[in-house]
């Protein structure tokens, strides 16, 4: 499994490419029982401020970096050639594997609009794609036996990889629930569901190649995404100073 593992205020990240990613995500699809954590600087301090939270992205088979923030981060750790997973680039290079390989995949999250773009794109990029499972939860909380009947249909519907785009913290711990009742491999990939249906403009590239997609994600959400970026990376600035201070003294 992953390689060149690094420590971030205590949460694991592989340093990993999209392709060697999605390579191991088609193999663990053929196992189940597992899951994937795309991170970002919201889940790092989110861990960082809940311990528990924190043993629930640990206990992922593998943690990808999803932000330019912690890419650099990685870089000044000591990691070599470090590569952006974002939660969309890393689906579509997974859907690109499942349909070569014919395996199944399924989609939990999002809301019903956003669901419907997304599967009538994949059905025109990835035309042989077998997609067996898509389901948009309700908000309200689901009892023991609305939620046993989720599992008996992702189950019996033969989705091998499934693609979770409930939010950080909610898609991580429902993952980390699902793990030992699921044959599955699961991929929690946050706002992918809304950037790749087209429900919510992706930054320019040159955005995101200079680390400013938080601005323009920004402007378009700032009373859901204020605090993220305006206490949360300060924040994360001042922990990693410090980490990085203890670990050279």
């Amino acid at each position: 499994m992953p390689q060149n593992i690094w420590t971030i205020l205590g949460v694991r990240i592989d340093q990993m490419t999209i392709e060697k990613a999605s390579d191991i995500i088609i193999q663990l699809s053929h196992e189940g029982h597992s899951y994937i954590c795309a991170a970002n600087v919201h889940m790092i301090m989110e861990c960082y401020d809940d311990f528990e939270f924190q043993d629930v992205v640990n206990s992922a088979t593998m943690i990808v970096p999803d932000g330019k923030p912690l890419v650099w981060a990685l870089k000044i750790l000591g990691a070599k050639s470090v590569e952006r997973v974002t939660g969309s680039s890393l689906t579509l290079e997974v859907l690109k594997g499942a349909q070569e390989n014919g395996i199944s995949v399924g989609f939990y999250g999002g809301q019903v609009a956003t669901l419907e773009q997304l599967i009538q794109r994949i059905k025109r990029d990835f035309p042989n794609l077998k997609i067996g499972y898509v389901f948009s939860p309700p908000f309200n909380t689901l009892s023991e036996e609305e939620q046993q009947t989720i599992v008996n249909s992702i189950i019996q519907s033969g989705t091998k990889i499934l693609f979770v785009g409930l939010g950080c913290p909610k898609q991580e711990k429902w993952m980390a629930k699902h793990k030992n009742k699921l044959p599955t491999v699961m991929i929690g990939i946050g706002a992918a569901f809304d950037f790749l249906s087209g429900s919510i403009s992706r930054a320019p590239k040159y955005f995101q190649e200079i680390g400013l997609e938080w601005l323009f994600r920004f402007l378009l959400e700032p009373k859901r995404l204020w605090k993220r970026y305006f206490v949360d990376n300060p924040r994360f600035i001042v922990k990693f100073s410090w980490q990085l201070f203890k670990s050279r003294k």
